[in-house]
């Protein structure tokens, strides 16, 4: 199975430019990774998350999936989900215009209190690979991954979204591969992650990265730091 995971900017409230770049997926994989809050951008605010939320069960959902009907890869990208009165920060797969699952980000850092936290970790099989997803923070923990591998998932999809201040952005632009290479190490899972990158403004900056890491925690494919573009590897 080939699977590309794109670095791209963040489509911040413009739903319409995220669907675009989702409808022009290269049909040369077969599942395409894209970021953490894709579809309508991190939102944390409770009033904007919750103005802009979307329900998986809903006729606008729906119409969404309807122009994804054609896009030949599998498809995983993060949005802001809406169940009831409760919001989450939510990564679904979808393939030929049809829902097979989502996940909801276990484990949320202190300024996504508008989310509640997921409580399952479920597993997806494609083409006979299984395959899990972990949504940024989670991989600072080995809970999730761990779980995924006991399940029998060889290979785990990371959406992230680490668009910070820029002098913290800059302090971590380093760290994120350590802590992805040793949840590989420990459950011996290939790790897929994708990124935002790029200035959001003049206080905020994602370098990424957006990268793939094998079972023994080598880097072995990166998109460059602040640029756009995507990886590709085979399993």
């Amino acid at each position: 199975m080939r699977i590309a995971a794109h670095q791209v900017p963040e489509y911040r409230l413009d739903v319409e430019s995220a669907l675009r770049q989702l409808e022009a997926a290269n049909p040369d994989v077969d599942l395409a990774c894209f970021p953490e809050g894709y579809l309508q951008g991190y939102l944390t605010d409770r009033a904007v998350a919750s103005e802009h939320a979307i329900d998986l069960r809903s006729e606008e959902f729906g119409k969404l999936l309807t122009r994804l009907e054609s896009v030949r890869p599998a498809l995983i990208f993060g949005l802001i989900e809406r169940d009831g009165d409760r919001l989450y920060n939510t990564a679904v797969v979808v393939r030929a215009g049809k829902l097979l699952g989502s996940y909801r980000k276990r484990h949320l850092l202190d300024g996504e209190g508008c989310f509640a936290a997921g409580d399952s970790t479920p597993v997806f099989e494609l083409d006979g690979t299984v395959f899990g997803i972990n949504i940024c923070f989670d991989l600072q923990f080995s809970d999730g991954i761990a779980e995924l591998a006991r399940q029998g998932a060889t290979v785990v999809l990371c959406p992230c979204n680490n668009l910070m201040r820029r002098a913290v952005a800059a302090e971590y632009r380093e760290l994120h591969h350590p802590i992805r290479q040793l949840r590989a190490r420990e459950s011996g899972v290939w790790i897929v992650s994708a990124d935002v990158t790029g200035p959001a403004d003049a206080e905020r900056v994602c370098y990424g990265p957006t990268s793939v890491i094998d079972p023994s925690g080598k880097v072995v494919a990166q998109v460059p730091l602040l640029t756009e573009g995507r990886v590709v590897v085979e399993l």
